[in-house]
């Protein structure tokens, strides 16, 4: 390996050490309703969000606060020594993709059938900090 090629990777190592993120796969909600939840938490505090989840009367925010809690776990499992009042964690970037698709047939009149498709989705949640020293 070169020594530029050496260098870059180097930092993107430590570039990913740094970064706090947990992931939600399969998740058995439609993309359209859980960006609903999702668009009310980005970029929003770590402890206001957590409020905002636990008193949301959606489906979606149960399994949001879940990943929520996974990624503050992760943050502090890569940063034992810093608190996290002290970091101003707050949910830097929160994508919501679609995944794969369950197809089932209802009965139709007339010898028809519909599908009923039962979607699914990816969750990926980074925290970042506001306090630039850790």
């Amino acid at each position: 390996m070169g020594v530029r090629k050496k260098n870059m990777a180097d930092q993107l190592k430590a570039a990913r050490k740094q970064r706090a993120f947990a992931k939600l796969t399969n998740c058995p909600t439609s993309p359209r309703k859980m960006r609903l939840v999702a668009d009310q938490v980005r970029g929003v505090e770590v402890e206001k969000a957590l409020q905002i989840l636990k008193f949301s009367p959606k489906e979606a925010s149960i399994n949001l606060e879940k990943l929520l809690l996974s990624a503050i776990a992760n943050w502090q499992a890569k940063n034992e020594d810093a608190s996290i009042e002290d970091a101003g964690l707050y949910v830097k970037s929160i994508c919501v993709d679609s995944a794969g698709m369950l197809k089932r047939l209802r009965p139709a009149p007339q010898g028809r059938a519909h599908r009923i498709r039962k979607r699914s989705n990816h969750v990926t949640l980074e925290l970042g900090s506001k306090n630039l020293s850790n």
